[in-house]
């Protein structure tokens, strides 16, 4: 067996492409992906299906892992990014069972982490098969904490891999009719935290002033603060729509648009004029601009970006992504963006540039992997 850990949705979205061309190339060999939330199960079973088996990951306990080994029995631990967990890494290392790290990133603040722990990060690390970075700078903080060279290399980001859904286009048009979204400007708040709602809400009370038809479609992270973000919403007098209800006639009057479903955000970006993306506003370290930049919709991110560092750095260099440091910096470059419809689109061309320019990091893992899981079948 091949177990592939994800922990949430977005190691999960990210890992599926290389999960699935895997689980296809040796179909011979089942495959588990587990996670740790029910955000990262739900984009699994969308994505993969049956194709893999899914569970829940233990928890690094020394007791709760050797059970997990002893039931599962995997040939090949494929992590993904930070999931260095040392009683996993150890037990898989003495069951002869190769971990491979893969879209692997690792912080300033992480690696400082990691530093003072000396010997024992060294040792664990030195248990790795192979570390695939994403990016030099990582590549560098993993060396500097004694992974083997030999052992290192730089892959590029999967996340940048990331295509469309299938049924992407009858789903947006179907959405644009319930809605009605017509020629005025739309801009989505994505992933949003508590604490960012009270923000984003002030900076469309500021935008309607000078665009008084703009809608805002306002996506928090987690499904279950719907209700939560909705009595914000009401309570500022703002009228509403869930999308999780069924159509109602008074849907396309709503001044805001509340996401609430799982695994729907890609697609909603692409209703969009401006994305801002959250988690960013405060310190949650932000989340995807790849998916907004898909499909050329330029991105606004907070000052808290440090998920995202060498990506959204990217994405700001082209001039894709701007930052807003709060809620009257968002409410203007809003503004600026829906002023120019010229400087909009060309900083939604150039993310999409960005996202060309740096795809292929999956085809490079799988070369990777393939050869990994031959060796371990082979044994």
């Amino acid at each position: 067996m091949i177990w592939f850990h994800t922990v949430s949705a977005g190691e999960a979205i990210g890992a599926a492409p290389l999960v699935r061309a895997l689980a296809q190339r040796f179909a011979e060999v089942p495959v588990l992906v587990t996670t740790m939330t029910p955000t990262g199960r739900a984009q699994v079973q969308q994505r993969l299906g049956d194709l893999v088996a899914h569970c829940y990951a233990p928890y690094d306990f020394p007791w709760a892992v050797r059970r997990f080994f002893d039931q599962v029995r995997p040939r090949l631990l494929v992590l993904m990014e930070t999931e260095l967990w040392p009683n996993t890494i150890a037990a898989a290392a003495a069951r002869g069972v190769p971990v491979v790290l893969v879209n692997a990133r690792l912080s300033r603040r992480s690696a400082a982490g990691y530093r003072r722990l000396g010997s024992f990060t060294r040792s664990m690390l030195t248990r790795l098969t192979a570390i695939a970075c994403q990016y030099p700078d990582d590549a560098e903080r993993f060396l500097a904490l004694g992974a083997p060279p030999d052992r290192v290399c730089v892959a590029g980001s999967v996340k940048f891999d990331l295509t469309a859904p299938e049924d992407a286009g009858p789903r947006i048009a179907a959405l644009r009719r319930r809605w009605a979204l017509g020629p005025a400007p739309v801009w989505i708040a994505g992933s949003t935290h508590a604490g960012e709602d009270e923000m984003i809400l002030a900076a469309h009370e500021q935008v309607r002033r000078r665009h008084p038809d703009v809608r805002l479609l306002l996506v928090p992270r987690h499904p279950a603060r719907a209700e939560q973000v909705r009595d914000l919403c009401r309570a500022r007098g703002w009228s509403t729509a869930l999308q999780s209800q069924s159509d109602g006639l008074d849907d396309g009057r709503a001044e805001i648009l509340i996401g609430d479903r799982m695994g729907e955000l890609l697609v909603l970006y692409a209703l969009a004029d401006v994305a801002f993306v959250g988690g960013s506003l405060v310190p949650i370290g932000g989340h995807n601009p790849i998916e907004p930049a898909l499909w050329g919709v330029p991105v606004l991110m907070g000052p808290y970006r440090f998920n995202f560092a060498d990506v959204s750095q990217r994405f700001q260099q082209a001039g894709a992504l701007r930052e807003v440091a709060d809620a009257d910096a968002l409410a203007a470059a809003l503004g600026e963006w829906f002023d120019d419809e010229t400087a909009r689109r060309a900083a939604g061309a150039a993310g999409q540039a960005v996202v060309a320019a740096n795809r292929g990091a999956s085809a490079r893992l799988q070369a990777l992997l393939i050869a990994q899981v031959s060796a371990a079948i082979a044994q």
